[in-house]
């Protein structure tokens, strides 16, 4: 079925844009996609990052995962759940926390079911897809500050949860995490925000953490799970500077990439 965007619902009067999950970023182009996926696909990209681990998004239980990781000489994170139930604490999985405990991995394939999955699939739309979280907003903001100043456009993507059916769960802390990125880029360069990302910049102001994640939906279900670490990593705001771009297949730091005003390399070019 062909794509159908009513009037007005892909935000292209503004520069600053929100939507919800896969369908959302379909529906809302821009220059730039930020995906938000706070538990805890970008938060435990962030950490990837920060110890040099080159990261490869991939469809969340997708049966070519492992060829996908075989490919690239990556390791196949697992979902944290699973790896709880091998019962191996050395196993990488979505949990951030498995990342402070691993040793000699460079190259990963991490799956998830929104993050991860959204940004896979944004890899080919045109838009330079860039990982988000409460951990490094701030520094998500600064590197797109001089190029929203030059009339880029942005679209900050809340990934979300999932429902029993399959159904799009809006996810409160992916809410917040959304609006600390689009906080920070109204101060970093004046450029007009929609209504629907102003509406994540006024619950981003209204949060109170790390309470509000620890005790939001997503954060009782990891807490209960026994997996209270990842959601206060995740809790972290502004202590990383890494900024996750995909670039060709993986993310990579763009510290580490061409400067501001350089072209990087997307997927078919």
């Amino acid at each position: 079925m062909a794509r159908v965007t009513l009037p007005g619902h892909d935000q292209s009067t503004y520069r600053l844009r929100m939507e919800w999950g896969p369908t959302g970023a379909e529906a809302v182009p821009a220059d730039f996609a930020v995906v938000v996926d706070v538990l805890s696909f970008t938060t435990t990209l962030c950490v990837a990052l920060e110890r040099g681990i080159e990261v490869f998004p991939f469809r969340w239980k997708d049966s070519r995962a492992a060829e996908h990781a075989m490919r690239h000489g990556a390791t196949l994170a697992v979902g944290r759940f699973e790896a709880l139930s091998r019962g191996d604490a050395r196993h990488v999985s979505l949990s951030p926390a498995s990342l402070a405990e691993v040793d000699g991995v460079e190259r990963l394939v991490l799956p998830s079911p929104n993050g991860s999955t959204i940004a896979f699939a944004l890899a080919e739309s045109g838009a330079q897809v860039v990982g988000a979280c409460l951990r490094n907003a701030g520094a998500v903001a600064r590197w797109l500050g001089p190029r929203v100043a030059d009339g880029a456009s942005v679209v900050v993507v809340p990934a979300g949860e999932r429902w029993h059916d399959d159904t799009l769960r809006p996810a409160v802390e992916d809410l917040w995490g959304a609006g600390a990125v689009l906080a920070a880029l109204d101060a970093e360069a004046e450029a007009g925000a929609s209504p629907e990302a102003r509406m994540a910049v006024a619950a981003w102001h209204a949060a109170v953490l790390p309470h509000d994640l620890l005790h939001c939906a997503g954060g009782r279900e990891l807490t209960e799970a026994g997996f209270v670490a990842d959601v206060e990593i995740a809790a972290q705001c502004d202590v990383s500077e890494v900024v996750p771009v995909l670039v060709g297949e993986s993310f990579r730091d763009a510290t580490s990439l061409p400067p501001a005003g350089a072209r990087l390399r997307r997927v078919g070019d």
